[in-house]
């Protein structure tokens, strides 16, 4: 499943509306990168979302 691991942040539900307001099921997805980091000294794959890894990554700089 698309969910971050730092922050919890996971898949979206609502409604797709056409021009003429027809609706259906949508949903939205969040941008999810594989990113190995080190967590209490110890190396570890992490899935996170891109906003936690501009932070992490500005934390770091």
């Amino acid at each position: 499943m698309a969910k971050c691991e730092i922050c919890g942040k996971s898949v979206t539900f609502g409604i797709k509306m056409s021009h003429s307001h027809r609706r259906s099921n949508r949903t939205w997805k969040p941008n999810i990168r594989t990113v190995k980091a080190t967590v209490n000294g110890t190396p570890k794959t992490l899935k996170v979302c891109s906003r936690c890894l501009r932070t992490y990554k500005t934390q770091q700089a």
